[in-house]
């Protein structure tokens, strides 16, 4: 079976390709960065997104079955805004139309509404009504925060516990989230694209933390001392750009304050995914944490 899977050498789309290599099907990517060192070598073609000309992005779907779609921005950095990534998705459906594209196993957000007036969560949502409007047969996954070897979350937290004398909360901590590991993430969706029906389910952990626990967790797990101080989440924005400054990356939006605070990242649904973060810090706890990771050395070097 011939597969396109959007950002390869990226994050999920790398787990979801190593899974789909494994089972013998052929593999191509579509990149916005065609240059970049494959770690797949002759195994995955890389080609570029060519968002800009429909045809020749549906010419390199040709003869795909099944189209893996990652592709999407963390937050608005220059060009790079939500609307462009929803604009070019929504290019990207209408190649895979074209290029006779059986299946779209694409990647959202739990509780994505078109009425958000976070563009996030309401870009989510107007492609998810992009696919739905589609011809293309669609597993849509809605994922929460993914935490793996090459996480920026989880990983940024732990960084945060080991290089500074306190941690600031934002507000009280109570809010919730469910994060789900990134390889179990890879399996749901690899095992959703030999599904028949239409799909949209909740992709989500077994468990279920306020942001205090989840920190705390983390300084356990890592040995780290806890302290941590309740801020005003304006005071805690204003404090993450100044070691945004230090580290030359962003290392959170408002948007993704609101979104937290809001309880959006978590799902009413059973979860679909086994591995607990403790088990996933009891094995990584060398390792997690001593660099930073950085969104924009990642995406816009």
């Amino acid at each position: 079976m011939k597969i396109a899977v959007t950002g390869s050498f990226s994050y999920t789309g790398k787990y979801i390709t190593h899974r789909l290599l494994e089972r013998d099907d052929e593999v191509i990517t579509l990149t916005g960065h065609p240059d970049n060192p494959n770690p797949f070598g002759d195994q995955v073609l890389a080609y570029s997104f060519n968002f800009d000309n429909l045809e020749k992005l549906a010419e390199t779907l040709q003869g795909v079955e099944i189209l893996f779609n990652t592709y999407w921005v963390r937050f608005s950095h220059g060009e790079n805004t939500h609307e462009r990534a929803v604009k070019n998705t929504k290019t990207l459906i209408k190649a895979a139309e074209k290029a006779g594209v059986k299946r779209i196993v694409h990647t959202s957000i739990t509780n994505p509404t078109l009425d958000s007036d976070l563009p996030y969560f309401s870009g989510k949502a107007d492609l998810e009504k992009a696919i739905k409007a589609s011809s293309l047969g669609y597993a849509i996954l809605r994922p929460t925060v993914l935490f793996g070897d090459e996480d920026i979350l989880v990983n940024n937290i732990a960084w945060i516990l080991r290089n500074f004398p306190v941690f600031g909360l934002l507000g009280d901590g109570q809010y919730r989230l469910q994060p789900i590991f990134v390889e179990d993430y890879a399996d749901i969706a690899v095992e959703m694209s030999g599904r028949e029906e239409n799909i949209i389910t909740d992709a989500v952990g077994p468990d279920i933390f306020t942001f205090e626990e989840m920190v705390r967790l983390i300084a356990a797990e890592i040995g780290c001392p806890t302290r941590l101080m309740k801020m005003p989440p304006k005071l805690a924005l204003w404090a993450s750009q100044i070691i945004g400054k230090f580290v030359g990356d962003i290392v959170l939006t408002q948007d993704e304050v609101d979104g937290l605070m809001r309880g959006l990242l978590i799902s009413s649904n059973p979860p679909r995914a086994k591995t607990h973060l403790a088990d996933w810090l009891k094995e990584k706890k060398g390792s997690v944490g001593m660099k930073y990771a950085s969104e924009m050395k990642k995406h816009y070097r």
